[in-house]
């Protein structure tokens, strides 16, 4: 087998033992980033060849369909943030139907006391939400006319309270941040894990008067297309990876390459990899590498502790996901989005959506699709829990919240032991490790999740990026 290789085989291979192949640029992972960047450089005629070690394209991205429900088992929605994310979908424009989502999904729910309260949406209902205490409704009509920070790795915490309160931290950005990164905002630095909110303060000096002012610049027609809105793709996010993958091409992605190893050999990168009992190996000029971040050591043997190490400390938070579907649904009216939970009201579970809300003919007529969310930075024990477990805190939480006792028609449990990469503290030792890895070894490409962001848009946008220097030659 590969593992038992020694390193000089590795580098010298006997081509007489193996498949051999060569390509121009070996992608490392068929998730979001390594299919996007895939698409791209085959659109721009480049010879790709995807490696990827499970049995199926898209990572955590699936949807399934199910006695009448479609609900998605990995991340439920994306965002349209970005010019790239735009001109992916323009450019498969006939072959994915982009899904907007109902308006009374921008109804926003937290938890307070028990009782779920619509989110702000701007700086009047933020002054008149019962979310927040009088003393910091006061302070924000001062945040404009506050001096910025100058501390480059102040956590997300901090700053909002420097800006904007206490209040505003437990009710508003702590559960956001649950929702997004599962996370802490006492680890996460701003300028990493929320590079929109420090360049408002950093260029503008204020969150206010930052989106004022950017809100009334003049835009390009591509830049009124970047909306901001939640999206999926009709029929769930699976289609998005299908046909990404068909155009593509199949043939140019080899599912279930396992023990993946890569190489320096003869001024290229020498890939070995097992697949259906056989080794095989590609040469290719270029390697990029879209895998999670303690998975480089053992990809990359060449490269060495004294680098990876501060790539490989990368946190993760532990998440599970239940996936309740209901024919009938008799609790509380789902006109939101979902409702997310602080802290600090100490439930176990981070939150729930309703996707069948959100989208159309996600659910039979009254019924419901709930995605209920647990363990996260702050409970990584969840995840030990045995599924019975997990079924009783989320009926019970259901329950509690949302005012229905009634069995669901579905109940399914998606555990998740690294889901969500936090960019906290040692962040920025991370992106030096990885500047001087690609400047040391010229045609090796360490992407993915490890930097750039984590949603739908990030990867695209970072996909986008590598493959326009690739394709330009810079």
């Amino acid at each position: 087998m590969i593992l038992h290789l020694t390193v000089d085989q590795l580098n010298t291979p006997k081509l007489s033992e193996m498949t051999s192949n060569n390509t121009e640029i070996a992608v490392i992972g068929a998730g979001i980033t390594g299919l996007t960047l895939a698409y791209w450089l085959q659109k721009a005629g480049k010879k790709v060849v995807v490696l990827e070690k499970s049995d199926h394209c898209g990572g955590v991205i699936n949807t399934e369909n199910a006695g009448g429900f479609t609900y998605e088992t990995g991340p439920n929605t994306g965002v349209i943030a970005n010019e790239e994310l735009v001109r992916l979908f323009e450019s498969l424009d006939g072959k994915i139907v982009v899904e907007k989502p109902d308006p009374s999904s921008k109804n926003r729910l937290i938890l307070k006391q028990g009782k779920w309260v619509g989110l702000p949406s701007g700086v009047l209902s933020g002054i008149t939400s019962p979310l927040f205490t009088l003393g910091d409704k006061l302070r924000l009509l001062g945040e404009p006319f506050r001096r910025k920070g100058k501390n480059p790795d102040e956590t997300v915490a901090d700053m909002v309270i420097r800006r904007m309160g206490k209040s505003f931290l437990e009710y508003a950005v702590d559960p956001f941040i649950s929702g997004i990164y599962a996370g802490d905002p006492h680890k996460l630095i701003t300028r990493h894990a929320l590079p929109k909110l420090f360049a408002l303060e950093q260029n503008y000096g204020s969150f206010i008067k930052g989106a004022v002012i950017k809100g009334s610049q003049p835009k390009t027609e591509l830049e009124k297309k970047v909306t901001r809105e939640i999206f999926s793709v009709k029929g769930g996010l699976k289609k998005l990876i299908n046909i990404l993958g068909e155009e593509t091409g199949h043939q140019n992605i080899h599912l279930n390459a396992a023990n993946i190893v890569v190489m320096p050999y003869d001024g290229s990168f020498n890939c070995i990899y097992s697949q259906n009992g056989n080794i095989h190996q590609l040469i290719a000029r270029s390697v990029i590498s879209t895998v999670s971040s303690m998975n480089i050591p053992g990809l990359f043997p060449f490269i060495g502790e004294e680098m990876t190490g501060s790539i490989t400390n990368l946190e993760y938070a532990r998440i599970i996901q239940v996936v309740a579907c209901y024919r009938n649904w008799k609790g509380i009216p789902l006109n939101a989005f979902g409702g997310l939970i602080p802290s600090s009201e100490q439930r176990d579970i981070l939150g729930i959506l309703f996707p069948a809300s959100i989208f159309a003919e996600r659910a039979p007529v009254n019924g419901a699709v709930l995605s209920v969310f647990m363990g996260g930075v702050r409970k990584p024990e969840m995840l030990l829990k045995s599924d019975e477990e997990i079924k009783k805190t989320a009926l019970e939480e259901i329950q509690d919240t949302l005012k229905f006792s009634g069995y669901p028609d579905i109940f399914k449990i998606y555990r998740y032991e690294h889901a969500i990469p936090q960019y906290g503290i040692s962040t920025g030792r991370r992106l030096m490790a990885i500047d001087a890895i690609e400047s040391k070894y010229p045609g090796l490409i360490l992407a993915g999740n490890i930097r750039d962001g984590i949603g739908i848009a990030d990867r695209v946008k970072q996909s986008v990026r590598i493959a326009e220097k690739i394709i330009s030659g810079s």
